[in-house]
């Protein structure tokens, strides 16, 4: 099946997390034997700003660990309808420019043959939700959105059957153990700072914890203004900066433990929906103590899979316990990994495409069970 995907970026993760879960799918249906492409703007904002922090590096480096994904930038004169004409699935990100979702959608109601769907992976549906309303998606098969939450918001805006959870997940062919690299540092944070959204919360979970305990760590992140970085350093953290995805569990392997800091419109609003870099860190068997949220969808097991850390006493509390006894640290990862290997990787989440797509009435997907592609 050819399968094209409207992305924000897909060689860019500059602030961008939804980059992480679109490569692993698409690396998953091409090891499938599917095709995929990846359209994005030129001007997009992650693409631009990583190519002003990091240099043409940042796209070299995307096309060493991304060998097989093939992504096209397109501009204002790009033909969009050639190059969706021949495609089976379309896939358009909730990033994507509103007047060229509509024309998309046009071009599914002027003869496309194919099985169209927009994927939502943003709070702005409960958070801007005139934003959202406006977006003209009458000609869509369906919408894909990452949490039973977000669901039942295009429920209320009469998508119905239509609406279908997909949660984000790990890429486990990228997101693994490394037992070959000792660890060296105690903490470890991969997180964008969150302006409004988290600033508070990462003093409370993370530099306040760190600084009262005195740990050795790094974080890695963008857009760290210059107080927030003051507060790391006074706190012992070193700040990295931008580090690429594929380094991620080569970070996450030289410490003992990570956090998980939610952003506020998901605690608040979107219930059942965590970042998709705890998925990664779990992955990757690293003990992860998470500040706040809730797990209404029963996507872990709390207290088995990772610590729930009610406030920042308790964070410092979990911290201490699980660098102090390693049987309650391998407890944790192993338990962690267990559950992600079991129902959370980007196999899981192809299978459960397939599923939405034959729900869809797609002809092609009807005639593929996820089983023969999981064995494919």
């Amino acid at each position: 099946m050819h399968f094209v995907f409207y992305t924000h970026s897909v060689v860019s993760d500059w602030n961008h997390g939804n980059a992480h879960f679109q490569r692993g799918i698409m690396r998953e249906l091409i090891a499938r034997g599917h095709h995929a492409i990846a359209l994005e703007p030129t001007d997009g904002w992650s693409r631009s700003n990583l190519l002003a922090e990091q240099g043409s590096f940042a796209i070299e480096r995307f096309r060493k660990d991304f060998p097989e994904l093939i992504p096209v930038t397109y501009d204002a004169s790009f033909d969009h309808e050639a190059w969706i004409a021949d495609a089976d699935v379309v896939i358009v990100h909730e990033w994507t420019d509103p007047g060229l979702v509509a024309r998309i959608g046009r071009a599914k109601l002027n003869g496309g043959n194919f099985t169209l769907l927009f994927h939502d992976t943003h709070h702005r549906a409960v958070s801007a939700t005139q934003s959202i309303s406006t977006l003209d998606l009458q000609h869509y098969d369906g919408v894909l959105v990452f949490g039973e939450a977000l669901r039942e918001s295009y429920l209320r805006t009469g998508w119905g059957s239509r609406a279908f959870t997909w949660h984000e997940a790990a890429d486990d062919r990228l997101f693994r153990p490394r037992p070959d690299i000792d660890p060296v540092s105690d903490l470890v944070w991969v997180g964008n700072w969150g302006d409004d959204e988290r600033s508070a919360e990462i003093h409370q979970f993370l530099i306040e914890p760190a600084r009262e305990l005195d740990l050795s760590g790094a974080v890695h992140g963008v857009r760290y203004p210059a107080e927030a970085l003051s507060a790391l350093a006074e706190a012992g953290l070193r700040y990295e900066g931008w580090i690429a995805n594929a380094d991620v569990p080569k970070a996450f392997a030289q410490h003992r433990v990570t956090v998980h800091i939610p952003r506020r419109p998901y605690r608040e609003h979107l219930p059942g929906i965590p970042t998709i870099r705890m998925f990664e860190a779990l992955a990757c068997g690293i003990p992860l103590i998470s500040a706040p949220w809730s797990d209404v969808e029963g996507l872990f097991r709390p207290g088995k899979d990772f610590l729930f850390a009610r406030g920042g006493a308790e964070m410092r509390q979990h911290l201490r316990d699980v660098l102090h006894d390693a049987e309650l640290a391998k407890a944790l990862a192993a338990a962690g990994l267990e559950t992600i290997l079991a129902r959370h990787t980007c196999r899981h989440r192809a299978n459960e495409l397939f599923e939405i797509l034959a729900a869809c009435g797609d002809r092609h997907a009807l005639e593929t069970t996820p089983a023969r592609e999981a064995a494919a």
